[in-house]
């Protein structure tokens, strides 16, 4: 089991469709960015990690956290900041909803 961390407001894209950096477009990236960092989807390792992701939420307002199923470690890449990510999209069958709408952290 991986998780993923994205804005709230991708939550109905995501369930039609899946993780696709391709789709973004209706909230920045985690990290604010408002195109995709990397070819891929970023995946924390443990449910530990995912929270240094919530921690992280610079969407401007608040994030969900997503279980994902079937991916092997050996998948990943690393970005050249250090994070993981699945160069392939990810299909909403393989996701489950684990936690939603955490507001961002105060400053």
């Amino acid at each position: 089991m991986m998780w993923h961390v994205t804005s709230t407001r991708n939550r109905a894209s995501i369930q039609a469709h899946g993780l696709d950096w391709r789709r973004m477009g209706a909230a920045p990236g985690i990290a604010g960015s408002s195109v995709p960092e990397q070819e891929g989807c970023f995946l924390a390792l443990s449910e530990f990690d995912s929270d240094f992701f919530v921690r992280m939420n610079n969407t401007d307002g608040p994030v969900d956290v997503w279980a994902v199923d079937g991916v092997d470690e050996g998948q990943l890449l690393e970005s050249s900041e250090g994070f993981r990510y699945l160069p392939a999209v990810i299909p909403p069958e393989r996701l489950r909803l684990v936690r939603k709408d955490l507001p961002p952290e105060p400053e």
